[in-house]
């Protein structure tokens, strides 16, 4: 079973979601709906509950949100998921003023990807639109888009040379980000003072620039190189992160301060009434 892991945007909350391939469908987090739904701080409980007062939905539990590995801080965990048949089911135990716009969006979002897989250029847009929607600047898009580029063209690399287990991926990763950075993802994260939020979604410019340069250069040299398996592709990520920690040195000496930094983008991000586009509720 292939994936696609996408983090989709509900009146600017933030609802992950898995593409299944095999079944060509659309999987949402169970818990991160249920906390847009209902606010609730405790979504686990609320399920309890709703499943009491449901017995029907209690039986058929297990078959309607099945457990997909989902990325983590803490790595990859198993979450229940549903797709857009069980999270209608699921809707209609949940009493929310939210539930009709909430399956309106659903149906939506279903239907985007089944137009992004015939034209790949609308999964970019729809990225765009997303940051644009959260109030990022136009120059960080632009460059978030094309790390995002670059980081594709790196896991192609690491595929053709033989790494698929997500755990490894996740190893190269780490590796690359500790040597140029000096900074593991989880300790990244929790330097920004992060918790479910992406990483990379939170870098300074001059951060995303310099992890960049990582990973592009890593990429330059596997097409030479041909690393096989792990380890040869450890080596070359290491390598082309070592390229990036050289580069962020002669920055810092030059500018005599650190440049990982603890700000998050989202903290320059412009109120809602500064943004060029609709609120919401205007849309």
């Amino acid at each position: 079973m292939s994936d696609i892991e996408r983090i989709q945007l509900f009146e600017n909350k933030r609802v992950r979601t898995v593409w299944v391939e095999d079944e060509d469908k659309w999987y949402f987090v169970l818990e991160d709906v249920i906390e847009i739904l209902t606010e609730s701080t405790d979504p686990k409980q609320y399920v309890k509950r709703m499943k009491l007062r449901d017995p029907e939905l209690a039986k058929g539990w297990v078959q309607i949100v099945p457990l997909l590995p989902i990325k983590t801080e803490g790595g990859p965990q198993k979450m229940r998921c549903a797709n857009l048949e069980g999270m209608f089911r699921i809707i209609q135990s949940i009493p929310s003023k939210k539930a009709e716009p909430f399956r309106r969006w659903m149906a939506k979002v279903a239907a985007e990807r089944i137009n992004q897989m015939i034209d790949p250029e609308r999964s970019i847009d729809q990225a765009v639109a997303d940051y644009r929607r959260l109030g990022y600047s136009e120059a960080w898009i632009n460059q978030r888009i094309k790390t995002i580029e670059i980081r594709k063209g790196l896991t192609d690399e690491w595929k053709r040379g033989g790494v698929t287990k997500e755990v490894d991926f996740a190893f190269l990763t780490d590796l690359m980000s500790k040597t140029w950075s000096g900074l593991t993802t989880k300790e990244y994260k929790k330097y920004k003072g992060l918790t479910k939020e992406n990483l990379r979604d939170n870098m300074t410019n001059m951060e995303l620039l310099l992890n960049a340069l990582a990973e592009e250069t890593a990429t330059e040299i596997s097409k030479q190189r041909n690393p096989e398996g792990l380890s040869e592709n450890a080596g070359v990520a290491k390598e082309g992160a070592e390229v990036a920690k050289t580069a962020r040195k002669e920055v810092e000496k030059r500018l005599g301060h650190s440049v990982v930094s603890p700000e998050k983008a989202i903290d320059n991000i412009q109120s809602p009434e500064e943004l060029p586009f609709p609120k919401p509720d205007e849309q």
